[in-house]
C-alpha cells in the first residue's frame, strides 16, 4: 500500500507559491511609474495588454512578469528595463526627497487639468521660470 504525502495549505511547496522579494520590487517600480505617468492600473493593463486583475497582480509582485512583457511594459512606461531593477541591491528602503514628493504631486496635479491649454500654460510658465536667459 502506497502512502500518500498531504502538505498542509499554508506551505509553500517547490516552485514559487509566494511572491519573492525581486517580484515585489519589480511590481512598485511598475506602480511608481505608472503613477509618475498619470496612468490607472485599467489604463495600464490596456497599454501592456493584460486585464486589470493581472496588471495589479504585477504590482503587487504576486505575479511573476516574464521578461518579455517586461520589454513590453518597459516600451510602453518609456524607460529602459534596467529601470525596474535600480535600487534592488541598496539594503535601506527608498525615501523620497521633499523635491521628488513635490514632483509627483506635480505630474499628479498636471494630468488632472482637462484643458489642453492650461497644460500648455503651465509648460511654458515652467520652461520660463527655469530658463536664466530670459
Amino acid at each position: 500500500m502506497a502512502t500518500v504525502m498531504v502538505k498542509p495549505s499554508g506551505s509553500p511547496g517547490p516552485g514559487r507559491s509566494r511572491a519573492q522579494d525581486i517580484d515585489r520590487h519589480v511590481g512598485a517600480r511598475m506602480r511608481e511609474r505608472r503613477i509618475m505617468l498619470g496612468l490607472t492600473q485599467q489604463q495600464m493593463a490596456e497599454l501592456i495588454g493584460v486585464t486589470y486583475q493581472q496588471a495589479h497582480k504585477y504590482e503587487k509582485g504576486i505575479n511573476r512578469v516574464a521578461a518579455g512583457r517586461l520589454y513590453h511594459i518597459a516600451q510602453a512606461l518609456g524607460v529602459d528595463v534596467s529601470y525596474f531593477f535600480e535600487g534592488l541591491n541598496s539594503d535601506k528602503a527608498f525615501k523620497a526627497t521633499p523635491q521628488q514628493r513635490m514632483l509627483l504631486e506635480l505630474a499628479r496635479n498636471f494630468i488632472g487639468i482637462p484643458a489642453r491649454k492650461h497644460q500648455e500654460a503651465i509648460c511654458s510658465l515652467a520652461r520660463a521660470l527655469s530658463d536664466p536667459d530670459q
